[in-house]
């Protein structure tokens, strides 16, 4: 059994989000090192060649330092879905004295000062959204077309696929799935990340775990190996310890209906995640995205005004490891 399957297995599965969306090349590149050397079992990245090259060589960068390898896993989804989108706006029709809350608000820094939004370093929180006094900013979804997923997949060749999904579209699932198998990509896991917040509105945990099951029979019969992802309160970890409670809540909730494969936490996980689990919740292990990079971020800030990445500033990773270890240790020695 491979480490990363050991994991899985014994409720001690860590993986990091570097976000769906996120094309910040460079952060991502510390950030994959840097929780790769701290021993993270799986990381997602968008489908996006650029981003995997950058995390494969965070994690070269760890590997050469005696970590193990973990997954290299890329998300993709069968619909619309705010982790797959970017926000924009037009900085020259902000009045001159606006304070800009939208700036404040945004956890990847990805609007400028006087500018608009950084593409690249947007992943989709929305929260500068509903920030702005004037409704002047929208969002535009990143979304592959069915021609280009085979040929991307194959490109990449990661270890696992995540298909993000809603309760209600079941047939768009099944035309992904479709597209997914056709690169012809050995994946070691088939994760389904999903969460109450259907196609037509939110649903009840009893028809959440009914939408699990309607995946699990082409995945069994395909003989995949899946892992659920329980998306409690998306894209807001950092937010607050409280957002925890939205994960552990809705496992509760699905796993007595819930189909064979691995349960994991996602979707407000944060610190406080582990210390609201009880040892008969069976969560198999959780992902960190928003907590993961935040925790990172004002160290990340810094290596860029010194003009070079965190990972090559030997005093930056002495402060930033201990960060990283405290936030998945506990996980790894459950």
């Amino acid at each position: 059994m491979s480490r990363a399957e050991a994991a899985l297995a014994s409720g001690r599965w860590v993986k990091l989000i570097c976000g769906a969306s996120n094309q910040d090349l460079v952060s991502i590149e510390d950030l994959c090192a840097l929780y790769s050397l701290a021993g993270v079992h799986c990381i997602d990245v968008a489908a996006d060649a650029a981003v995997a090259q950058a995390a494969r060589r965070g994690i070269q960068w760890a590997l050469d330092r005696g970590a193990k390898a973990p997954w290299l896993m890329v998300s993709l989804s069968d619909g619309e879905d705010p982790h797959f989108r970017k926000a924009h706006f037009d900085p020259q029709r902000c009045p001159v004295d606006c304070p800009r809350p939208c700036q404040r608000v945004c956890p990847a820094l990805a609007i400028g000062a006087s500018g608009g939004v950084i593409a690249e370093r947007c992943y989709g929180c929305g929260r500068c959204l509903p920030a702005c006094p004037l409704g002047l900013i929208g969002e535009a979804p990143q979304l592959l077309s069915p021609e280009a997923v085979p040929q991307l997949l194959a490109q990449l060749q990661p270890d696992a696929v995540e298909l993000h999904t809603q309760p209600g579209r079941g047939a768009a699932f099944h035309q992904r799935l479709a597209q997914v198998l056709a690169s012809g990509v050995p994946l070691r896991r088939l994760a389904v990340s999903i969460g109450l917040e259907g196609a037509h509105g939110p649903v009840t945990p009893e028809q959440l775990a009914t939408e699990l099951w309607q995946r699990f029979v082409p995945l069994r019969r395909l003989d995949l190996r899946v892992l659920w992802q329980l998306d409690g309160r998306p894209m807001s970890g950092d937010v607050g310890a409280g957002t925890a409670h939205a994960a552990v809540k809705l496992l509760r909730a699905v796993r007595p209906w819930a189909p064979p494969g691995p349960l994991q936490l996602a979707g407000g996980t944060n610190a406080s995640s582990l210390g609201l689990l009880r040892p008969c919740d069976g969560a198999a292990g959780v992902a960190f995205g928003g907590m993961a990079r935040s925790l990172l971020q004002p160290l990340l800030q810094e290596a860029e005004g010194r003009g070079a990445p965190l990972r090559e500033q030997e005093d930056l990773c002495r402060r930033a490891l201990p960060l990283v270890q405290g936030l998945i240790d506990p996980w790894l020695g459950r």
